[in-house]
């Protein structure tokens, strides 16, 4: 794997922005319109992806990126029930929803890889391999 050294290079990072730009179009549809709360809560759980990443990052030791990036996938997950939420409440239609759950799921799939790889590269480390 390559050596990042900044956030903003991390493809997990970058897919996370595509996200939360996508959920900043969303708000701003006309069914959610006065819902001020459903937006206030997709837009944190959106932004809170991309600043866990880059926090995590930042601290330049992977057990506390790791603790970061899973917080980040906490936060896909909170994303992913309020999209069921707005979809059971009318508030967004199927397409929508089916979009942005599936490529919620590919994330968190692709950070749960991550985790993996930087989990086992700290393990090799301690055995000094």
């Amino acid at each position: 794997m390559a050596k990042y050294e900044r956030f903003e290079d991390l493809p997990v990072w970058q897919h996370a922005i595509r996200i939360g730009v996508r959920i900043y179009g969303l708000v701003d549809s006309e069914k959610l319109a006065k819902d001020y709360r459903a937006k206030d809560q997709l837009v944190g759980s959106a932004i809170s992806i991309s600043n866990n990443i880059a926090e995590g990052f930042e601290y330049n030791r992977n057990r506390q990126f790791i603790r970061y990036l899973e917080i980040a996938k906490g936060s896909a997950g909170e994303l992913r029930s309020q999209h069921f939420l707005l979809l059971s409440a009318g508030k967004i239609d199927e397409e929508i929803y089916q979009e942005n759950y599936l490529d919620l799921v590919d994330f968190s799939s692709e950070l749960k890889g991550f985790v993996k790889y930087l989990s086992e590269f700290e393990d090799r480390k301690k055995k000094g391999d």
